[in-house]
């Protein structure tokens, strides 16, 4: 592609960025706004009807970051797939493992940045605003924290896209490619370790009392393996899905273990 060509295909994956979270769910979470807002890059990239349709089930594996960085991942994102069209036999599995290595960090950094901090200092002034009676204070509020974020928004794809030819141009070869897909599925693993850590609480109110002492077994359990039954209901819900279970079943499983669990005092 030349300069204009670029600028182009920039701008429509920038306006596509904003349909992210556009039928988000807790099976795939962003996946589908992913894949629609990479449209714009597969069609260019992809010149027939199957290896089009491949890429955006190659995009419909589970995807979530805040949305104001995610036009960095997707340009990323185009940068590799355009490597990928044009290169015989390309392992395809290097694309959502660079997706998944950059989605969490990106995620942290988005979510201190914006909501906890430009979104702070965007409602401290608003809200002083609104206090003296100023009917501009909403106004002020939304411009305060989108301009930063839709600049970003707006470059993030032609700075992803560079980085991401940078990154292929450096590796040479795929050998060098698959150590970067290695290296990327590691921290995306340990990325959805930590986020399974921070996000499953799972706690036993069981107790029992030995000559007028109470033990309350989540203290023991605390101190010999904490978070142990987060991990154990984490693995429960991976077994499910090695046996295909669908994730209508996974949610109805956790209902009916929530409601029993209440009812019977375990948790």
């Amino acid at each position: 592609m030349n300069k204009q060509e670029e600028n182009k295909l920039f701008k429509e994956m920038f306006f596509s960025s904003f349909i992210l979270e556009n039928c988000y769910n807790y099976e795939r979470q962003q996946a589908l706004g992913y894949a629609v807002a990479m449209w714009p890059a597969i069609k260019r990239f992809y010149k027939t009807k199957e290896a089009q349709a491949q890429a955006l089930v190659r995009h419909m594996e589970i995807f979530n970051t805040t949305p104001h960085l995610v036009s960095f991942i997707m340009g990323v994102t185009a940068a590799i797939e355009k490597k990928a069209s044009e290169t015989k036999n390309f392992d395809y599995s290097i694309i959502n493992n660079v997706k998944v290595g950059l989605m969490g960090p990106l995620a942290g950094i988005g979510d201190s940045f914006f909501w906890g901090t430009i979104r702070v200092i965007a409602t401290g002034i608003a809200l002083s605003m609104a206090q003296q009676g100023n009917i501009l204070a909403p106004i002020v509020f939304l411009v305060l924290f989108n301009v930063p974020h839709l600049i970003i928004r707006y470059f993030g794809t032609a700075w992803g896209y560079k980085f991401g030819v940078s990154m292929i141009s450096n590796a040479g070869d795929m050998n060098i490619m698959q150590k970067i897909s290695k290296a990327a599925n590691i921290v995306g693993l340990a990325v959805v370790g930590a986020m399974t850590a921070s996000m499953v609480d799972l706690k036993t109110a069981f107790s029992f009392t030995i000559s007028e002492q109470a033990f309350e077994i989540q203290k023991y359990l605390d101190q010999i393996f904490p978070g142990i039954l987060a991990l154990g209901y984490t693995m429960l819900m991976f077994y499910f899905l090695q046996k295909k279970k669908s994730a209508t079943f996974l949610l109805l499983f956790t209902i009916v273990f929530a409601f029993v669990g209440t009812f019977i005092k375990a948790f």
